[in-house]
């Protein structure tokens, strides 16, 4: 899809996406200063619930950028939020596997023609008790030590309180009214300098992993968690919820 045919797509759902998500919530945002004017580069939020990627789309949008997600593929079944991602060409993950170094090479050309890739480094829900964001899949450092993109870190609050997800059940609940606040904050690029003469494989299987890339990796998530405690006004945990051992390391 050229990128003329991708605006006016765009452009379309946001006449029918923007008014829905407006009617349960009121977003705002502060960094919109720390958005690339030129050249690819990629996005990386926090992750607390799936109406995550129209709160990110709408703040980049409304700032004159058009995302291109890569976003596991559950989310592309979920109701609305899958529909609006499928019509607009975004990319499902299907992490350890072929697919999911696929999705990288696609993000590559995107970055290539000057567009926004948004990742998620968590690759789910978090699981962090307090919401704070969990260590990070290797995915957007491996593609940004390999393009030399910068990595914008994005944190957004208050989705919880439309569609949440209760811990440890992770029983589904909605609450339409009142309209909730919701707001983001987008950091200045994550400083990847310690590690820009790794050249990872992005043909090589998601999974793969070396202590430099889980290194990068923690730098990246850290620096959302920097965004979403200012954002919160709280003190953000000193170590980070490891998703692969269920607790802080």
């Amino acid at each position: 899809m050229s990128r003329t045919s991708n605006r006016r797509l765009f452009r379309g759902l946001a006449a029918v996406v923007k008014p829905a998500y407006r009617s349960v919530a009121r977003l705002r945002w502060t960094g919109e200063e720390h958005l690339p004017a030129e050249g690819g580069f990629i996005v990386v939020p926090n992750h607390l619930t799936e109406l995550d990627p129209l709160t990110v789309a709408i703040t980049l949008y409304d700032n004159g950028i058009l995302p291109r997600f890569l976003a596991k593929e559950s989310l592309f079944r979920a109701p609305v939020v899958g529909a609006v991602l499928r019509a607009s060409g975004q990319v499902p993950v299907l992490r350890g596997t072929a697919d999911a170094a696929a999705a990288l090479t696609a993000a590559r050309a995107e970055l290539a023609s000057g567009g926004a890739v948004v990742i998620y480094p968590e690759g789910t829900l978090t699981r962090d008790p307090g919401r704070w964001p969990m260590t990070g899949f290797t995915g957007a450092a491996r593609l940004a030590l390999a393009t030399g993109a910068p990595v914008v870190p994005v944190a957004h609050w208050g989705d919880q309180e439309v569609l949440d997800h209760a811990q440890p059940s992770g029983r589904r609940t909605v609450s339409l009214f009142p309209r909730k606040d919701v707001r983001v904050r987008i950091g200045p690029p994550v400083d990847l300098t310690p590690w820009q003469d790794e050249v990872p494989d992005l043909t090589c299987p998601a999974d793969a992993r070396t202590a430099r890339l889980d290194d990068a990796t923690d730098a990246i998530m850290r620096a959302v968690t920097r965004e979403l405690a200012v954002l919160r006004g709280a003190d953000a945990p000193a170590v980070l919820w490891d998703r692969r051992r269920g607790g802080r390391r």
